[in-house]
């Protein structure tokens, strides 16, 4: 009687041990039995700058997976960069990779997880005068003169329209590529955002502003058309043409960085499991995100696409 007792209270001791490690193990951090691949509801950071492409992302990937809730919140890159550090946060998109230093806290925060990270496309950054402007083509020497505030040029009279003063993927490249560290001039201003850049040049003669040019490079977005009856995307010189020629932030030359004003898009996964973050990734990352980021006129980091030498007859 005795032993058989025993015997019973053993299962049930066993039974109660293997269902906690089955809930320890299904509720790791951020993690859910109801989450998969391309179930569940995750949060996450982008820049601001790649709202117009990364809504379009999010909503091809939720119209494909009902299931899906993807609740992206826009910011500053460094912004962003912070949310690294916030267990809400599983994905941050910006323009730059991780450090050694931000892996090495990455992984240690995952509990040896593994962060994962790398190139989605490459962006420019389109440079914007308002539509009355006879001023449509500038050297590269004209737009570092402008933001360091040089007056004596013959653009000194500017303006410079940034998405923000600090902390904006937009502002690091112009301070740390077109400044080259110096400090910005005092011409230089900022708006609330990349669709206030936008607004003001519209509105504002004597001002160039600069944005992503997933906000205004789209020919297809009819709203975006709409706003280059207000205002222009500017021509920049081809520092590595022979001759010089002045080009538009268009996909060809971005992809051959015949436009100089490129940079790179990445995410950055906080998951070290096969969760709904993984699933979004993938989709970033293969022939279905890589075509849409195609078709906002971005260049896909990860997608072969050839480039073909074509005869028309007339």
């Amino acid at each position: 009687m005795c032993k058989a007792l025993f015997s019973f209270s053993a299962l049930r001791l066993l039974a109660i041990f293997t269902a906690f490690a089955f809930l320890v193990s299904c509720h790791r951090k951020g993690h859910t039995t109801t989450e998969t691949l391309t179930s569940g509801t995750i949060q996450i950071s982008a820049d601001e700058s790649f709202k117009p492409v990364i809504d379009a992302e999010v909503k091809v990937f939720e119209a494909s997976h009902e299931g899906a809730n993807i609740i992206v919140h826009y910011k500053p890159e460094a912004a962003c960069i912070r949310d690294l550090d916030n267990d809400s946060i599983r994905m941050v998109i910006i323009t730059r990779g991780l450090t050694a230093d931000e892996e090495s806290l990455m992984t240690k925060q995952m509990n040896g997880g593994i962060p994962r990270y790398g190139k989605l496309a490459f962006d420019a950054i389109a440079v914007l005068v308002n539509g009355q402007s006879k001023d449509t083509a500038f050297d590269m020497a004209d737009i570092r003169a402008m933001v360091k505030g040089d007056t004596t040029g013959r653009f000194g009279h500017y303006k410079v329209v940034l998405d923000g003063l600090s902390a904006t993927s937009t502002v690091r490249y112009v301070a740390d590529s077109l400044a080259a560290g110096q400090p910005l001039g005092k011409n230089v201003m900022a708006a609330t955002s990349s669709r206030g850049v936008i607004d003001y040049i519209s509105n504002n003669e004597g001002a160039i502003g600069m944005v992503g040019v997933s906000w205004i490079g789209n020919p297809e977005d009819e709203e975006q058309v709409n706003l280059l009856k207000k205002l222009k995307i500017a021509l920049i010189e081809c520092v590595q043409c022979q001759p010089v020629v002045y080009l538009p932030p268009s996909q060809y030359n971005i992809a051959t960085r015949r436009y100089p004003l490129v940079r790179a898009l990445y995410y950055v996964l906080k998951e070290n499991y096969d969760g709904l973050g993984s699933g979004f990734t993938n989709f970033l990352i293969y022939e279905r995100g890589q075509l849409i980021f195609q078709r906002a006129y971005l260049w896909p980091a990860k997608m072969d696409l050839n480039k073909r030498n074509a005869k028309i007859d007339e």
